[in-house]
């Protein structure tokens, strides 16, 4: 193997070895305790061999809302399997509720301010890119012109992120909060299925 192979492989390796373990202690005991200087501990490094890799913690906690992000799109590629589009779009807002309940700080931190918004928008790109998918072939099979589409994509999110927050509250949980969230859905989707439709023809229920 080529020199310059087997280094490349050794840096890809150790990059691998630091988002785990920020990851694993983002998971296990918040973002107060991520650190450069902790990082470097758990995996052995000097923390300038972890500054190698990113440069500052920033740089850290972005890649962990990209890994968050790629993990959240996985299951919503799968769900999207679902052959009925009114039942795609709910089993991903269940989806959606349960990802937040199991990872409860990653996903904190994908939605927090403290990380750039317009670098938050980027990574967050294919799976917004898969909901409007999601709502382009919902509507063409309903025959349903959503006027504003970026406006019900937000809609969409929003609803998510919110019931999502309250799944974190003692008297609702997550197993409530994924039925509220599909529920929620069920009644937005009615709501534009009564709305003028592509045909100029009140939609048929």
């Amino acid at each position: 193997m080529p020199t310059s192979t087997r280094r490349a492989r050794e840096r890809a390796n150790t990059r691998e070895r630091i988002i785990e373990a920020a990851l694993h202690v983002l998971e296990t005991e918040g973002i107060a305790a991520l650190t450069i200087r902790r990082i470097a501990t758990d995996v052995e490094y000097s923390a300038p061999v972890v500054y190698q890799h990113f440069a500052n913690k920033d740089a850290l906690v972005l890649e962990l809302v990209a890994h968050g992000h790629r993990l959240m799109l996985s299951e919503f590629r799968q769900a999207a399997q679902e052959p009925d589009t009114d039942r795609r779009i709910t089993r991903i807002a269940s989806q959606y509720v349960r990802f937040a309940g199991e990872h409860p700080h990653l996903f904190q931190v994908m939605n927090d301010p403290m990380v750039d918004a317009d670098e938050r928008r980027r990574v967050a790109e294919p799976v917004i890119d898969v909901l409007k998918e999601l709502l382009t072939s919902w509507s063409a099979a309903h025959d349903v012109v959503l006027a504003d589409f970026d406006q019900a994509c937000e809609i969409f999110w929003g609803t998510l992120y919110g019931i999502a927050s309250l799944s974190y509250l003692g008297n609702v949980g997550n197993d409530r909060a994924r039925y509220l969230a599909e529920q929620a859905l069920r009644t937005i989707l009615l709501g534009w299925r009564t709305e003028t439709p592509a045909n100029g023809r009140p939609a048929s229920s």
